[in-house]
């Protein structure tokens, strides 16, 4: 599907036209493909890269254009595995024109808010911007759900919390990969403009695109680290509590399988036989406190041998 925009007022308005000021190309088919080969000089290499979300981010400079390939965070649902995932979007950026290349339609929501959008540089630093802070809200995200599984884990043991866990590592791992890419991409793009003599509000806005995409990168650093740490906590918490668990269903064994063996010997006819001259109502209480008497000395002799 194919989205025009014209940037009027300092905000983008949709239009039907295929010479737009900012286009997206979401989730291409096969005319959009070819519109995209034929028109906009797009090869086949490029847009397979635009759309695979596990392309790594670059940019690449030709005499006429830009072309980005960015890391951006999916739309958290908040069911399921508890997974944040990250996908790729290109971005085709010359003077007069932007095209995004993406598998969605949400690269530009939410855009011109923060600043007015006068031309297409102005649209893709705000892109890059975004895309950044969104980062930003999914770490904080992760967090708050980090901490609730903590309290359920804490109260159930429960395999699903770990496993839930482990997804939010791994998901960590993604987002660090995702944003340090981005940063190099941030980088180039800065001695581009350098290069280039982009004006100086430009260069200041990327140069703050850098400090913001570091931050990001240290923070979901720490995350992933304090993750592990939680992980290997809880691993050694279930283990151990597993051990106890076991530890007493092995003495509950140890004291109740000498008693079964003597019950079963005092329940045969050799007993009555051995008791023939007692009563039978004094013979079978002297059994069972003998039984219990044993299964109190190995009670003891167990707890002296778990100091």
């Amino acid at each position: 599907m194919i989205k025009s925009f014209q940037l009027i007022h300092g905000a983008l308005h949709k239009v039907e036209r295929l010479d737009a000021e900012v286009m997206l190309f979401s989730n291409p088919g096969a005319a959009e493909r070819d519109l995209l080969h034929s028109h906009f000089k797009v090869d086949e290499h490029a847009l397979a890269s635009a759309l695979d979300p596990d392309e790594v981010s670059r940019i690449e400079f030709h005499p006429d254009n830009l072309f980005l390939i960015w890391k951006r965070p999916e739309n958290y649902s908040g069911a399921g595995s508890l997974a944040f995932e990250v996908s790729s979007c290109g971005l085709l950026f010359s003077e007069h024109r932007l095209l995004v290349i993406a598998t969605d339609d949400s690269p530009l929501s939410g855009l011109g808010m923060r600043q007015p959008l006068n031309r297409p540089l102005d649209v893709l630093l705000d892109l890059l911007f975004n895309n950044i802070h969104h980062y930003l809200g999914h770490l904080k995200v992760i967090k708050l759900v980090a901490r609730e599984l903590q309290q359920k884990f804490n109260a159930s043991m429960q395999n699903q919390h770990l496993i839930q866990m482990f997804n939010l590592s791994e998901s960590l791992i993604y987002y660090i990969n995702a944003i340090h890419s981005n940063g190099a991409v941030l980088t180039r793009l800065r001695n581009h403009a350098a290069k280039e003599h982009f004006s100086a509000e430009a260069i200041g806005l990327i140069d703050d695109l850098i400090i913001e995409n570091n931050q990001c990168y240290k923070q979901a650093e720490i995350y992933s680290t304090v993750f592990s740490g939680l992980i290997d906590a809880r691993g050694n918490l279930m283990n151990n509590s597993m051990n106890n668990l076991l530890r007493k269903l092995t003495l509950i064994n140890v004291v109740f399988l000498p008693l079964n063996l003597i019950a079963s010997i005092g329940g045969m006819s050799e007993f009555s036989m051995m008791t023939a001259g007692v009563p039978w109502w004094v013979s079978y209480p002297l059994f069972l406190t003998a039984m219990i008497m044993g299964a109190g000395v190995m009670v003891l002799g167990l707890r002296r041998l778990a100091k």
